[in-house]
């Protein structure tokens, strides 16, 4: 069935990275200044939009999964079924099958073109099922609406798409060519973004990095005109890519206060076989000269990272080396996948597809070794005075969650509020978190 009267309300769930979740927010603004609320906790929405992420195992088949589930568990009260949109990129990539093969589908729309959904809703209120997977010239940035209110922390794309090519990737398929947003566009939504709340914003590209401008100015440049912000206290970056960390970006961190001293700079693979196969562009030695330089000029940094084991040909040995270089480097956190062909990739088709049950054996010893790093990171945390951001109330009253500046979550009790940048002093480690003591505001 499909909805027979304009949507009133929606829900966005998003699934996968973090410029996911930016798109996430910017698809429920679009919606909201379109006269459309969202949906009440525990309430059917009149509209479904699915945002999906291409890089978890399985992912279109769990996009099914969900499409089901809605038309099942999320009906509306009239008893027609809402309106369900597929976005990100499995929406990308698919495209038409999705239409094919579900049929309570009204619309598929790609992470470039998102921001044409008010017409696509138009057209499905007419009887069509639009699907626009298209990658315009014209940037989708230019016509989302302003954002009014945000968090103390907001997510700012400065970059999209991909150029690297890695052979297990579909990002270069599914969000297109590096390209850099205008300098002058990202101050003015930076600023923005603080006007409406922001004390931390975390700059988001697949290769966040890669970033410049028409000048040719580096994304160090960016976050130096960025910390000139009176009221934004805190600059993040990510995803970076270890082929783009220019000496400039170094020396940021060395050189600009409100950058802090967090690093998410993925591997993917302890051996040189392997990142040659997956074409990836440094050698083990060169990632940790990377990390050496940084740790140089900021010695507190705190890195993280990404890991992918089971690669097609992956050796017993070859993924020795893995755990061999997380617990030479020492990450704060990272994230860990086991290998998943992508069709249309060169990985997929590679001889030598490792079994589920060693890519199981393997991912549950690297889970273990980056926990043990993880804790040994928080322990070592134990008796700092750190600012924290704070985030958001705890489970328990008085209790208040928030970021210490190496991205660890921290709890403490104490009179604060969401936004309060406060003084805490660290007291106890646990693997995902610390417990703080209240010492007093510190608001600059």
């Amino acid at each position: 069935m499909t909805a027979l009267s304009p949507p009133r309300t929606y829900r966005v769930k998003s699934f996968g990275c973090q410029m996911n979740v930016y798109d996430g927010e910017r698809m429920a603004e679009l919606l909201s200044q379109q006269g459309i609320s969202p949906a009440p906790d525990g309430e059917a929405a009149d509209l479904v939009v699915l945002n999906t992420c291409h890089i978890r195992e399985r992912a279109a088949e769990k996009v099914y999964s969900d499409i089901g589930r809605i038309t099942k568990e999320w009906g509306r009260n009239d008893g027609t079924a809402p309106l369900i949109a597929v976005a990100g990129c499995v929406a990308q990539a698919e495209g038409e099958e999705i239409m094919k093969r579900a049929p309570a589908v009204s619309m598929v729309v790609g992470p470039q073109a998102y921001h044409r959904l008010p017409g696509m809703i138009a057209e499905a209120m007419g009887g069509g099922r639009p699907v626009d997977t298209d990658m315009p010239a014209e940037t989708k940035f230019d016509v989302l609406p302003a954002r009014r209110k945000v968090g103390p922390s907001a997510f700012l794309t400065v970059q999209e798409g991909c150029d690297k090519f890695c052979t297990y990737c579909v990002v270069p398929y599914t969000r297109g060519a590096e390209i850099s947003r205008p300098f002058s566009d990202l101050v003015a939504e930076a600023e923005r973004l603080v006007d409406a709340g922001a004390r931390e914003i975390t700059l988001l590209g697949q290769n966040v990095n890669a970033w410049r401008d028409a000048d040719g100015r580096g994304l160090e440049k960016l976050i130096e005109v960025l910390a000139a912000i009176p009221s934004l206290a805190r600059i993040r970056y990510t995803t970076s890519h270890p082929n783009d960390m220019t000496d400039g970006l170094i020396a940021a961190h060395r050189d600009i206060g409100k950058l802090m001293p967090f690093l998410h700079l993925p591997v993917q693979a302890g051996n040189d076989r392997v990142l040659k196969a997956m074409n990836r562009s440094h050698s083990v030695a060169s990632y940790l000269a990377i990390l050496d330089r940084v740790r140089a000029v900021r010695p507190d940094i705190a890195l993280s990272g990404d890991f992918i084991v089971g690669f097609p040909g992956e050796t017993d040995a070859e993924f020795e080396d893995t755990i061999r270089l997380v617990e030479a480097v020492g990450y704060s956190q990272c994230f860990s996948f086991k290998y998943s062909a992508r069709p249309g990739t060169p990985a997929a088709t590679m001889d030598g597809q490792i079994p589920p049950e060693v890519m199981d054996e393997r991912l549950q010893r690297l889970q273990t070794a980056l926990n043990i790093g993880q804790l040994a990171f928080n322990q070592a945390s134990v008796g700092k005075r750190c600012t924290v951001l704070v985030e958001r109330k705890g489970k328990l009253p008085g209790q208040w969650l928030g970021k210490s500046p190496w991205l660890q979550s921290v709890h403490f009790f104490g009179e604060a509020a969401i936004g309060d940048l406060v003084e805490v002093e660290l007291l106890d480690a646990g693997g995902n978190s610390l417990a703080g003591q209240l010492l007093h505001p510190a608001h600059a």
